[in-house]
């Protein structure tokens, strides 16, 4: 699907369900345009959650990822994009870091992300899944739609046409 994320403000900012995420991220991997349905995570400074949503068929789907805004360790990484990539997921969001930018950046793959670092994250099963969750001005529900491009990400509950 082709869109900008500038023209869906410009039809349907009036409605009542469209979130506008503040600019907090930045964009990795080749793919600077995604969209799909949501599945939310919320995690801390522990990826194996993230592991495990991306083993499952992402097709259609992007990953959103609360991270707690973590500057300490990656929740997201390459070895975790080529997961990814295999299992048909059309993008990820991760409010927290990736690390391997250079490798995910050559990678057909949309990723938006805090920043980078270097460490792992821990591996301790933590986290919840398919929950609201609200980081950069957005309430990210399981199921809604999110489009993302070089201007923004977008958030709306129904898939727009």
């Amino acid at each position: 699907m082709s869109f900008l994320t500038a023209d869906l403000c410009d039809r349907f900012a009036e409605r009542e369900s469209f979130q506008i995420a503040e600019p907090l991220f930045r964009p990795f991997g080749k793919l600077k345009q995604f969209c799909g349905q949501i599945t939310t995570l919320r995690v801390f400074e522990d990826n194996s959650l993230v592991r495990q949503v991306l083993e499952e068929d992402g097709t259609g789907r992007v990953l959103v990822v609360d991270g707690g805004g973590s500057r300490r360790c990656a929740l997201f990484g390459d070895t975790l994009a080529g997961m990814a990539l295999n299992n048909g997921w059309q993008g990820i969001i991760i409010y927290g870091c990736l690390r391997g930018s250079e490798i995910v950046n050559e990678m057909p793959i949309g990723v938006r992300a805090l920043d980078t670092h270097p460490l792992r994250s821990r591996k301790h099963g933590h986290g919840e899944r398919d929950i609201m969750i609200t980081f950069a001005g957005v309430n990210f529900k399981k199921d809604q739609y999110l489009y993302a491009d070089s201007d923004g990400i977008i958030v709306v509950d129904a898939k727009l046409d």
